[in-house]
């Protein structure tokens, strides 16, 4: 007889509480794998990884503004003489620092998001042409931007542990009792003007992606987090 699972057993002192009673659990690597249902978890969490790049490349190839991260990526690089890929790089292990007072624990998660979504806008982009009028660009990016936003809640959703982007959304969260939309909101409009200070490029596209980002995560997260559960032996009777 397969072991039953118990409801909740996540306390608030442990998770970050969404809509709908459902709970991010702040757990590491190794309680992330023991804490079952990886039957929908891993698929969750690798479809959503994918569609997060697959939606980075819609941005881009609607060519009306990039994300947030990467205005202040390009910004800086006009000021440090690295590549753009080693940038991206310092600035994750920059972000992953400041999960320290946090308390974040990284996961399979955060290792997929460094593996996995950089070849999935690869793949994308070597498929997805860009769009030779106004209106189709103003679809892709719309679709990017809502695609990101469903991707989002897929991969933490999952819980194996946010990027190290999101895992500073979801830890600010947890901290301060704000909503995932106001501090993910907070965050991209913050890296959005500091980029901007540095130099970078911002268009429609950045804006929008600031200001809808927020209410999106807030919207799918709940509908795609799994609930986890404890393990408890069979009974004898």
């Amino acid at each position: 007889m397969a072991a039953r699972v118990q409801g909740d057993p996540v306390t608030k002192d442990a998770a970050t509480r969404l809509p709908h009673g459902r709970a991010l659990a702040d757990i590491g690597p190794i309680e992330q794998l023991r804490a079952g249902r990886l039957g929908v978890r891993l698929p969750l969490l690798l479809a959503g990884l994918f569609l997060y790049g697959a939606s980075m490349a819609m941005v881009l190839r609607a060519t009306l503004g990039q994300i947030p991260w990467d205005v202040l990526h390009v910004g800086v690089s006009h000021h440090i003489p690295l590549s753009f890929g080693t940038i991206v790089i310092g600035v994750s292990l920059l972000v992953l620092l400041g999960w320290i007072p946090l308390r974040q624990k990284p996961g399979l998660g955060t290792i997929g998001n460094a593996l996995l979504i950089g070849p999935s806008a690869d793949l994308v982009l070597s498929i997805l042409d860009e769009p030779s009028g106004t209106v189709w660009r103003v679809v892709l990016l719309l679709g990017g931007v809502v695609l990101n936003g469903v991707a989002t809640g897929m991969y933490i959703g999952s819980q194996f542990g946010p990027g190290p982007r999101d895992g500073l959304m979801t830890g600010l969260a947890r901290i301060t009792g704000g909503s995932i939309r106001g501090v993910r909101t907070g965050i991209e409009v913050a890296v959005v003007a500091v980029g901007w200070l540095l130099g970078g490029t911002v268009g429609v596209g950045t804006i929008l992606y600031a200001v809808a980002i927020g209410p999106l995560a807030q919207l799918f997260l709940p509908l795609f987090t799994v609930e986890l559960g404890r393990p408890v032996p069979p009974s004898n009777t």
